[in-house]
Formats: C-alpha cells, sequence, structure tokens
C-alpha cells in the first residue's frame, strides 16, 4: 500500500469508539494514577504481600536450581493490589454478607465497569435501550481464593480426618471430629448466600444484572489473550449493529498458591525475580493482576453524541498457532496471521512507514517469548531501512508483571491513553537490548516522549499472545479532527521508582516563565484547568475518573 494511501485511509463510521475507560491495576486504583505511573515510569513490582500466600511456608530462593516442586516457589515477587481493593456493595445493592464468600473478580470488575461509565460522563449518557448494552469480559479458569476456601471445606477437611484416622488412630473418632470441625471453623463461617459470587461466568452477569446491561453478557477465556479477544468480539456486535455500546476487557485477580505452584512447575517465572521484556537478561515473567474495561460506540454514534473519543479501533484480528512443538511453545506464524488480520480489517499497509507509531508488545520477559514475538514484528512490519521511521516498542508489564488474562487491555488502555494524551510512555529495564530488535523497524521507548507524528494520524498496535496458541491484535488511531501539535515533553521522574499500592496526587512547586503577561496568564489559566489542552469539545467527564489531569 502506498504513503498516499496510508494517509488518507480514515476511520469507518461503524469503527468502534473508545468512549470510556476503567483500570485497577498494581499501584494504580483507578485511570487517573494508572496513567500517572505509565508516564512517571513507575515500577510496581513488589514482594508478595503475606495475606496472599506466606513466604516463610512456600518460598525457597534456590528451588529454581533443582527439580520443581508443587509447593516450593522460587520466585515472590509479582503485581499485587492493595488488599482488599476498595468495594462498597451498597453501591450496588449487594448485601455486604455476600462479599466474604465471593470471587473478587467479579465486584472488582463491577467496579472498574462503574468507573468506566463515570470517565464516559455518567450513566445518562448510556443509550435508553438497555438491551442494546452488553459486556464481555476475560476471566480465567483458575481456582480463586474464595472456591479455593470452599474446596478446603468440603474436600481438604474430611481429607485431613481420613489422614488421621489411618496415621494417628489412638486419637478416636470424638478427637479427629474436633480437628476437623476446628479446620473448617478456621476457615470463617458457611455463606450458602455467597455462592453465586463462585461461579465463573457470573463476572460478566453479575454486571448486567446489577447494571441492567440486557444485552449479550458473558465471560470468555482465551489465556493472556482474553481481552483482545473481547475487545474483537464487542467490535464485530457494534459493527453488526447488534448492540449500541459494549463493555469489553478482563479481570484477573488470583494470587492464591495453587497458582503460583503452576507457573512455578512450568518454569515460566524469573528466577532474578525481574520482568525484563526485551532485554538480553529476560529470563521469565512475573504474576500480576488486575482489571481494565473500555466503553466502545459506533464512531459515528460516538460523534453524534459529543462524546470524548480516546481512540478508535480500526481493526482486530484473532488466529491461532495450530500444531506447534508444544502448547508453550509460541509460533510466528499464528501471530502473524493475527497481525495481519487487523491490518487488513483497518485498509491498511503495516509495513508503510507512516503506518505505525507505537507497538504495545506482549512482551513477557521470557527469551522464547520475546524472541518469536521480535520475528513477528520483522515480518509485519519490515526490517530497519534508511529513511524509515523506527516505531515506539513498549510493554507495559515491565512495570506490572503479566497480568494474565487482564493483559491485553492493560496494553491496549496504555495505548489508547498515549494515543490520546500524544506522549509515549517509557518501558522500564530494557538495558541491554534483545539482539533480535536489529531485525525490526522498532524503537524501546525508555523514557517518556511526546509523540508527532506529523500530518499522518497516530496510530498503535497492541498485541495480546495467549500460551496455548491464540493471538489476538487490535489497531488503534487517534479520533478525527484530534490531530494537533505534540504534547509537550512530560516532566521527568526519576527513572524506575516504585509507588505505594494507594497513589494521590502530591503537592508541587510549580515554576512558570513568560516574556509577556498575556502570556503568563494563559500559563495560569492552562494550570486551572489542565484538560483545557487536551479539550476535544466532548463532555467532561466525572472529575474523579478523568484521565487528563496533571501527570
Amino acid at each position: 500500500m502506498s504513503e498516499t494511501r496510508a494517509r488518507r485511509a480514515g476511520p469507518r463510521p461503524t469503527d468502534a469508539a473508545i468512549v470510556g475507560m476503567g483500570a485497577l491495576f498494581p499501584g494504580a486504583e483507578d485511570l487517573a494514577a494508572y496513567w500517572r505511573n505509565l508516564v512517571a515510569g513507575t515500577d510496581c513490582i513488589t514482594d508478595v504481600p503475606p495475606g496472599r500466600w506466606d513466604p516463610e511456608i512456600y518460598y525457597d530462593p534456590q528451588g529454581a536450581q533443582g527439580p520443581a516442586r508443587s509447593d516450593r516457589f522460587y520466585c515472590r515477587r509479582g503485581g499485587f493490589l492493595d488488599d482488599p481493593a476498595a468495594f462498597d456493595p451498597t453501591r450496588f445493592g449487594i448485601m455486604p454478607a455476600a462479599v466474604r464468600g465471593a470471587e473478587p473478580d467479579q465486584l472488582l470488575a463491577l467496579r472498574t465497569i462503574a468507573d468506566a461509565i463515570a470517565d464516559a460522563g455518567g450513566e445518562e449518557r448510556l443509550p435508553a435501550d438497555r438491551s442494546r448494552i452488553g459486556v464481555i469480559l476475560g476471566r480465567g479458569g483458575f481456582m480463586g481464593v474464595a472456591t479455593a476456601r470452599l474446596d478446603q471445606r468440603v474436600r481438604t477437611a474430611h481429607q485431613l480426618a481420613a489422614t488421621l484416622r489411618e496415621l494417628a488412630p489412638e486419637l478416636g473418632e470424638s478427637r479427629i471430629t474436633a480437628v476437623r470441625e476446628a479446620f473448617q471453623a478456621g476457615l470463617g463461617p458457611e455463606q450458602p448466600e455467597a455462592s453465586i459470587g463462585l461461579v465463573p461466568s457470573f463476572t460478566a452477569a453479575r454486571t448486567a444484572n446489577r447494571l441492567d446491561f440486557r444485552g449479550p453478557a458473558y465471560t470468555l477465556d482465551a489465556a493472556c489473550a482474553s481481552s483482545l479477544l473481547a475487545v474483537a468480539q464487542a467490535v464485530d456486535l457494534l459493527a453488526a449493529g447488534r448492540c449500541d455500546l459494549m463493555v469489553a476487557g478482563a479481570v484477573h485477580h488470583c494470587h492464591i498458591a495453587t497458582l503460583w505452584s503452576v507457573f512455578t512447575q512450568l518454569r515460566a517465572l524469573s528466577p532474578t525475580q525481574h520482568i525484563r521484556p526485551f532485554d538480553r537478561r529476560a529470563d521469565g515473567t512475573l504474576l500480576s493482576e488486575g482489571t481494565g474495561v473500555v466503553l466502545l460506540k459506533r464512531l459515528a454514534d460516538a460523534e453524534r453524541d459529543g462524546d470524548r473519543v480516546y481512540a478508535v479501533v480500526r481493526g482486530t484480528g484473532v488466529a491461532g498457532d495450530g500444531r506447534a512443538a508444544g502448547l508453550m511453545s509460541p509460533r510466528a506464524e499464528g501471530q502473524t496471521d493475527a497481525l495481519e488480520q487487523a491490518w487488513a480489517a483497518a485498509g491498511l499497509d503495516p509495513a508503510d512507514p507512516t503506518a505505525l507509531g507505537l507497538l504495545e508488545a506482549h512482551g513477557t520477559g521470557t527469551p522464547v517469548g520475546d524472541g518469536v514475538e521480535l520475528d513477528t514484528l520483522a515480518r509485519v512490519f519490515g526490517p530497519p531501512g534508511a529513511g524509515v521511521p523506527p516505531v515506539g516498542l513498549g510493554s507495559v508489564k515491565s512495570m506490572l508483571g503479566h497480568t494474565m488474562q487482564a493483559a491485553g487491555i492493560a496494553g491496549l488502555i496504555k495505548a489508547a491513553l498515549a494515543v490520546h494524551h500524544r506522549t509515549l510512555p517509557p518501558t522500564l529495564h530494557l538495558d541491554e537490548p534483545h539482539e533480535g530488535l536489529a531485525r525490526t523497524r522498532m524503537r524501546p521507548v525508555t523514557e517518556a516522549e511526546p509523540w508527532d507524528a506529523g500530518r499522518a494520524p497516530l496510530r498503535a498496535g497492541v498485541n495480546a499472545f495467549g500460551f496455548g496458541g491464540i493471538n489476538a491484535h487490535t489497531v488503534l488511531e487517534e479520533a478525527p479532527g484530534r490531530r494537533s501539535p505534540a504534547a509537550p515533553p512530560p516532566q521527568r521522574a526519576p527513572s524506575h521508582r516504585t509507588a505505594p499500592l494507594r497513589t494521590a496526587e502530591p503537592e508541587r512547586t510549580v515554576l512558570l516563565a513568560a516574556d509577556t503577561p498575556a502570556q503568563l496568564a494563559d500559563q495560569l489559566r492552562e494550570m486551572e484547568d489542565p484538560g483545557a489542552a487536551t479539550d476535544t469539545g466532548a463532555p467532561v467527564p466525572a472529575p474523579a475518573a478523568a484521565p487528563d489531569g496533571p501527570c
């Protein structure tokens, strides 16, 4: 495709516009905090809190040297939410007694979707016909904390009693029964009224029930590609005219010892306890948790309604690897198919010099995964060359760890905010670039910088590749009419600083300088209304959820 065609091609009226977003990730309880962390390069990886699993019991720093054991973990670092993340059940008409017995993903997904609605301008901006609103959420089939507690009550307690009868029969049946009952009592009271909080499909169903969404509402599991698969299906429903607004994203809140055991035995975790996407020293990933969602409308409807549009979904692609060396062995062929589908759907040539400015990679920090992904990027976007501009490369996992089913949406929200704010956020710990980068047009972004594509629209691509061989890619473009000079360079923060799990806007001293009193007055007005610099003429969302504040 020629450069001229790439510049002329624009979004279609039926393309999906991102009109609202909600984010709950390590170090960020809302969308504004997430963006602040992204721009500042905040490292949100920490040691595991004892409430998730006890390092005194499970952690073995020498465990990576010998045979894998299911009950010993050689890695103790990852991305964790504040415990517990704030959730007000009465806000949604949920009885407080039902909260403890439910999986947290159901409740935090509901909260994050409500945040996204507020970000889009509030309930009054939703379609009046609730049958035209749907929700698709990625959610893994892992055993969660509440389900594990029930399993202990139902099975483990009786297994304990059976073992005591076999090994210590002298205790007698009454003592063995007392041990079993004490074990069950330690798990807390029985809560049959909360059992619906254990059904995986209710992650989407509870949202539809509480918010009165009467369109399609379901969960899906495509491993690490889940959230981009949810976005792809939501985009299709909008384009087909079956819905007028879709919520799409994913949730992952599972840090129980069982899940860590699985990834320890797979040897997928970093033995040095650092996640370094696309770095020569990369030796594994780190587990994380989080929830992210986007609100999608057809672009024509968003423009008609005067919505603020973060970015437009130009194309999506989904493809499988087929037969590979193993279920854990990624193939560049499957990844390439997904990317080429998305760019074909967008009507764009990915190898065109003006086609892409940011590639938010899957970037897990595993040597094999990073190497295959770089091969894919070289195939799809072409090799470096004289006069061919490089593409900014990033991976949010360097800050958060791997959020599993929510990995794609963490990257998609990052990319949409980057387009909206015309800023390329940094990727951390990429000090010794992977040798495969030399075969690509990719340029790692290690410090936040303004993003200016000249006359071409800003575009970002987002990868999410699920183990087992499912691959997804999404192409984002800035909203029509939003093209303007790049944002000023963001204030540089100390590199790789670690934030507390709860973030707050700090007090600041600001030095202003101007040549005339009028220029100084303009600067003061911009400080009083920080959203004015990126105002699109759309309704201003609720202040608590708006990401346009000072970063």
